[in-house]
């Protein structure tokens, strides 16, 4: 019985620290006005046929706040590169040189910052949902294993647990909220 409790918790705070993992990349794709590597994860080039993520045909990096340098590792990926870029309706002009493709972030409005706030506080309600989903299904495998003859102190002891998961797991998605808040409406 001590077994299953403990795979039980386990199994829950690892679905906890899922839903911090995907609302960490969540909120590094939400710009916040200065450029951020990040901004470009998940844009998949055509390499030779194939669709290929753009970290691995190309280098992203920020050579200042306002700009994303992508130098890719052949020149003649130059032209997919940029086109990945515009198809993926980031809002984003990619401008190249032969080289290398530049990626100007312009400043955001005021209007803009707001309603990339409410995204980012969107996606934290959606992570705390999560948390709480796993905190529930933890819940009810207690009350289960209760049935078939876990000792209730052991419960009560497993359930204090889950609720300190619960608890550290939602201030870790308000701290990371909190830190994004700020990073937009910084100016």
């Amino acid at each position: 019985m001590e077994d299953d409790v403990q795979i039980l918790l386990e199994s829950a705070e690892e679905n906890m620290q899922k839903a911090i993992d995907h609302l960490d990349r969540e909120l590094g794709k939400v710009r916040a006005g200065k450029a951020n590597p990040k901004m470009l994860d998940g844009i998949m080039v055509d390499y030779y046929g194939s669709m290929t993520p753009l970290q691995q045909v190309a280098s992203v990096n920020t050579p200042d706040p306002r700009t994303i340098a992508v130098q890719p590792w052949e020149r003649g990926m130059i032209g997919p590169i940029e086109k990945a870029i515009m198809n993926a309706n980031l809002g984003l002009n990619p401008d190249n040189n032969g080289e290398l493709v530049r990626i100007n972030i312009p400043p955001l409005t005021e209007e803009r910052r707001q309603g990339l706030v409410k995204q980012v506080k969107k996606e934290g309600e959606e992570a705390r949902i999560s948390i709480r989903n796993a905190r529930r299904d933890v819940m009810n495998d207690l009350k289960k294993l209760k049935k078939d003859g876990l000792p209730e102190d052991m419960e009560k002891d497993a359930e204090d647990q889950v609720q300190k998961l619960t608890d550290n797991f939602t201030k870790k998605v308000d701290d990371l909220l909190e830190k994004k808040e700020k990073d937009i409406m910084t100016v």
